[in-house]
């Protein structure tokens, strides 16, 4: 795999290509110059994360024949700042999935669960780093296993 970045303007807008020829735009805050014309490389990184998993979640409940009307992730991530640097990585994400339709509750924990543990490469990749939780919200109720 193999992605390329070329700058846009003089500060710090980004076209980002990769192997589906699909252009994604990156810009740093406001606050360093940046001018909100693209997302954050770090909203990246949780955008790359709930996609992965996405996509997991939907391929396993279509295969269990799962009628899904609606489906959402909310991903929140902390930050704690490694000391001595500046880096502030995501210590802890939680992932909410919110999923309506006729769909088995069960069955949406088991394929989150796949997911993540045997199916989701972005998880593998930040797990060491980060603690990461998710819950499920089934037709507007939070689902409890």
């Amino acid at each position: 795999m193999e992605v390329v970045l070329k700058r846009i303007d003089d500060d710090f807008h980004f076209e980002g290509i990769g192997n589906s020829s699909v252009p994604v735009h990156i810009d740093a805050a406001e606050g360093i110059g940046g001018h909100n014309a693209g997302a954050r490389p770090m909203e990246l990184l949780l955008m790359g994360l709930g996609g992965c998993m996405a996509i997991d979640v939907i391929l396993i409940l279509k295969k269990q024949r799962q009628a899904i009307d609606d489906f959402q992730i909310r991903i929140s991530g902390n930050r704690e700042k490694i000391e001595g640097t500046e880096k502030t990585p995501f210590h802890e994400i939680n992932i909410q999935f919110e999923l309506k339709g006729t769909i088995d509750g069960n069955k949406a924990i088991k394929a989150i669960q796949l997911s993540m543990e045997k199916y989701c490469s972005a998880t593998a990749q930040l797990e060491p780093s980060a603690t990461i939780t998710h819950t499920l919200v089934l037709n507007s109720n939070q689902f409890i296993a």
